[in-house]
């Protein structure tokens, strides 16, 4: 059975894959990685395959799936399949890098808390009766890793490269999903993934923000079943 890479997104651990780790873990092995020790989405990339089973299934949300792309762009014949959620091929524009830098010196000076309360959290989720207990559970995800992981993932996201043409040379099975209200990655850039991607899967969770696999767990598991199994 093809071992699961899981790659969480910023200011995530595994707990962001709870409920899939939970549905998924009789079924086939789970390799859960971190992208929290380097500044570069090339160096994340390096270090996951360093540690990864020699070909694997490869699943990333957010900045999962920009690490996990980088991956496919330094190893495709290692990766089995893809699963692309909530993320963005490209490049990051001038207006977002340029936004990074305050937020940077806010946790750099104790108030990492305050960035994700104010600036990211509400930008994260659709509106459900889940809702606060999913951000709270965000918070605590963030807070546990800190602000020098938030200053890392920042500067890495900052420098990203565009994958389009990693996404295009690519072959093998792939699930594109998005939550229908994901605000932060809209639905313009899972459809430039599946376009770029020949017979891709498109699949969009409806009542669900940017955290589907938390927001909408049956749903979310059940698509990346049917991935997982084609």
């Amino acid at each position: 059975m093809t071992p699961l890479v899981l790659v969480p997104g910023m200011m995530c651990d595994a707990r962001l894959f709870a409920p899939q780790i939970a549905a998924l873990s009789g079924r086939r092995p789970l390799h859960l990685a971190a992208i929290s020790g380097h500044d570069s989405v090339a160096a994340l990339a390096a270090a996951i395959l360093a540690a990864a089973p020699l070909r694997f299934a490869l699943a990333g949300l957010s900045m999962g799936g920009i690490v996990a792309m980088e991956m496919l762009r330094q190893a495709p014949v290692r990766v089995e399949r893809l699963a692309l959620l909530d993320t963005n091929p490209l490049a990051e524009t001038e207006a977002v890098r340029r936004g990074r830098e305050p937020q940077i010196g806010k946790a750099l000076a104790g108030r990492l808390d305050s960035v994700m309360r104010d600036e990211m959290k509400p930008n994260y989720l659709a509106d459900g009766p889940d809702r606060s207990a999913i951000l709270d559970l965000c918070m605590a995800m963030a807070l546990d890793l800190g602000p020098e992981v938030f200053v890392r993932q920042s500067r890495a996201l900052a420098a990203r490269p565009d994958q389009q043409e990693t996404l295009r040379a690519w072959r093998g099975p792939t699930l594109i999903l998005m939550g229908a209200e994901d605000r932060l990655c809209p639905r313009d850039r899972h459809e430039l993934m599946h376009a770029l991607v020949p017979g891709s899967r498109l699949a969009i969770i409806g009542n669900a923000g940017h955290l589907p696999t938390l927001e909408k767990p049956a749903e979310t598991t059940a698509e990346l079943l049917r991935w997982l199994e084609a």
